[in-house]
């Protein structure tokens, strides 16, 4: 419901409306919410869609959702409540703040929440999973008899209605059920998409003639020892001072409309979990036919990025359809390994991609360089957790950045800067500047914990000073974090506004198509550039803005779930280890006191219910004293200080 409400909010064309959101807009425009020209549905200009925020003493604001407008003030809530999606008529010609009156609830933010049954007066009551109110949706005193304490819950909002039982909360194995069935996330696929998956041949050479056979370049991929979805294969010919960055060519297989592009697109991201990944395209794509597999043809979509090696700057690129056949599959402690001199190769075939990997390190070390000089090196702390058969946390190690790692993150960042200079309107990722006032906020942060905040000629200098004193006092992780935390989120836009992190004055993400929906749409959007195909371009752009808005917020719902997965690996091994002792470091000290385990275990977050003058980022001794499994809460007190 709110993708279409931001969609009419930005205009839709009749062709993009669902068979199920045809009857809304029928009815919609009948009440006059909407209008109708040239075949483009749009909301009326008195009405605007949004989401009811807190609602205080009877009055709440409307979140206005699919445009870049004030809240709305609503005085008069009747049944609504918050978090329900609205259409509102807007009170004009009133003085103050802009209001507006409820015309229709027509669903909730939220279409999918959680519950589970608790005992609450000496009977079985089904509650919210995180507030433990009411949920909406009703089970009878028949059919609660039938369920046990802790069972879990998956809500219709849109309906009030239980639609499954996902386990039950004492049970590790529901935690992944959980926090995907909240934004109705799975990983099996519908047997119409399996079926288009399945129906794809093998590459054969003969069968492309049009393209461009690169299958004597020496291309190969680096990726994570796990990994099974490799997008990217780079090649480096030293002798021409040339780059080529191929990407799988998703956009060979999963084309606009259909089954396929329709599941891709409500997907949007492939979402990743310690032990699994639920991917955005079927298996039989994103780890076999798409997948850069060695030694085998693939289909890719190539960057050939000829540099200046004085100024590093591309000279030319071009962007281009082809045949690879990568002739090594590494991961990233192998190369490591050949860098640090442990690894050598086995053949004359490894030693030539080694050799021009040494090369290419040297190029991509003095690109970092060039670009940390406008653009920023930020380092928090990224946590990998290892799980049991049973979804118990083992272990967490601190994910490092390592030569192999930045040497693949040069070359993909050339590629999605060269790919975003070739449209003017398109999907960009961009990364706007942080306010004023939440870098005040930032510096009175720092100042705390003893900083001296110097306002520089340019905000590069004033946070580069931040760095540098962090690193003397071994915040580097922690001092990123909170610069990183006063900054806008970075976002999909149809217009480009510049990457302010990153420091590119334009970027889009052109390299991962397998796993992000937006790099399938730049390549669409490419191809009919180069084919000077005008209609096709004008289809991949026509709900631009709208479908930049959605992604953004898909990939949103992805970290979420990422992150709301770890928090409840977290908490479970807490209730195992309540009464017992653990270094932690303060991470927040306003509105609640916050700490982060810095031990055996490293990464879950603290609630601080008993604290004497403790200062942020000071390094304590906490005790466990309480967990909430339900809302993957862990509760501890500071017992004493580590001696330093």
């Amino acid at each position: 419901m709110k993708s279409l409400l931001i969609r009419l909010t930005l205009g839709v064309s009749e062709q993009d409306i669902t068979t199920d959101e045809a009857k809304f807009v029928t009815t919609w425009l009948q009440k006059k919410y909407l209008t109708k020209k040239e075949n483009i549905y749009k909301f009326n200009s008195k009405y605007r869609a949004g989401t009811l925020g807190l609602v205080q003493k009877e009055t709440a604001y409307l979140h206005v959702i699919g445009e870049n407008v004030r809240d709305l003030l609503i005085e008069e809530l009747g049944d609504a409540r918050e978090g329900d999606l609205i259409i509102a008529q807007r009170l004009l010609g009133k003085r103050g703040t802009p209001s507006a009156k409820i015309a229709e609830v027509v669903g909730r933010e939220q279409s999918y929440s959680i519950a589970y049954i608790i005992t609450k007066d000496s009977h079985k009551s089904l509650v919210d999973l995180k507030t433990e109110y009411p949920i909406g949706a009703e089970l009878t005193p028949k059919e609660l008899s039938t369920y046990e304490i802790g069972d879990v819950f998956k809500i219709d909002n849109q309906e009030n209605r239980v639609l499954e039982k996902l386990g039950n909360i004492k049970d590790p194995l529901v935690d992944e059920k959980i926090v995907l069935a909240q934004f109705n996330k799975h990983d099996e696929f519908d047997e119409e998409v399996l079926k288009i998956a399945k129906s794809f041949k093998p590459v054969h050479a003969s069968d492309y003639p049009k393209r461009k056979d690169l299958r004597d370049l020496d291309f190969s991929t680096i990726d994570p020892v796990t990994a099974k979805d490799y997008d990217d294969a780079i090649c480096w010919d030293d002798a021409n001072s040339t780059l080529y960055v191929a990407i799988a060519d998703v956009s060979e297989y999963v084309k606009p409309f259909g089954a396929l592009d329709n599941e891709a697109i409500y997907r949007s991201f492939s979402i990743y979990l310690p032990h699994r990944s639920i991917p955005m395209l079927p298996r039989q794509l994103s780890e076999t036919l798409c997948s850069l597999q060695p030694h085998v043809d693939r289909l890719a979509y190539v960057f050939e990025m000829k540099l200046d090696l004085d100024s590093l700057e591309v000279v030319t690129s071009s962007v281009y359809e082809a045949i690879i056949y990568s002739k090594r599959r590494f991961n990233y402690e192998e190369i490591d390994s050949y860098f640090e001199g442990k690894l050598h190769a086995k053949n004359s075939e490894e030693e030539r991609i080694f050799d021009a990997l040494t090369k290419l390190r040297v190029v991509t070390d003095a690109l970092k360089e060039k670009r940390l000089k406008i653009g920023y090196d930020f380092r928090s702390t990224e946590i990998d957790m290892t799980l049991d058969a049973d979804s118990n946390l083992l272990a967490t190690t601190e994910a490092e950045e390592t030569p192999s790692h930045a040497l693949i993150e040069d070359c993909m960042l050339l590629a999605n800067k060269e790919a975003a200079k070739c449209f003017e309107r398109g999907i960009f990722r961009i990364h706007e500047p942080p306010s004023q006032n939440k870098l005040q906020i930032l510096y009175q942060e720092l100042a705390g914990i003893g900083m001296q905040i110097d306002i520089k000629n340019t905000l590069k200098e004033t946070i580069s000073n931040i760095q540098a004193q962090a690193r003397d006092m071994g915040l580097e992780s922690e001092v990123d974090t909170l610069i990183i935390r006063s900054q806008m989120q970075a976002r999909y836009a149809p217009l480009n506004s510049g990457h302010f992190g990153l420091g590119f004055e334009e970027y889009t993400h052109f390299t991962s198509p397998i796993r992000r929906y937006s790099d399938l749409i730049v390549h669409r959007l490419l191809k009919a550039i180069n084919r000077g195909d005008t209609e096709e371009g004008s289809y991949v752009l026509r709900n631009i803005e709208a479908l930049s808005m959605t992604i953004s917020e898909k990939e949103r719902e992805a970290s979420t779930i990422e992150s709301e997965f770890m928090a409840r690996k977290y908490t479970r091994w807490a209730e195992l280890h309540i009464g017992e002792e653990f270094k932690a470091r303060i991470s927040a000290t306003e509105v609640e006191v916050k700490a982060e385990l810095k031990d055996e275990i490293q990464g879950a977050r603290l609630l601080i219910t008993s604290s004497s003058d403790v200062v942020l980022f000071e390094d304590v001794i906490v005790q466990i004293q309480k967990v909430d499994i339900a809302r993957a809460k862990i509760y501890a007190i500071v017992v004493g200080k580590v001696d330093v």
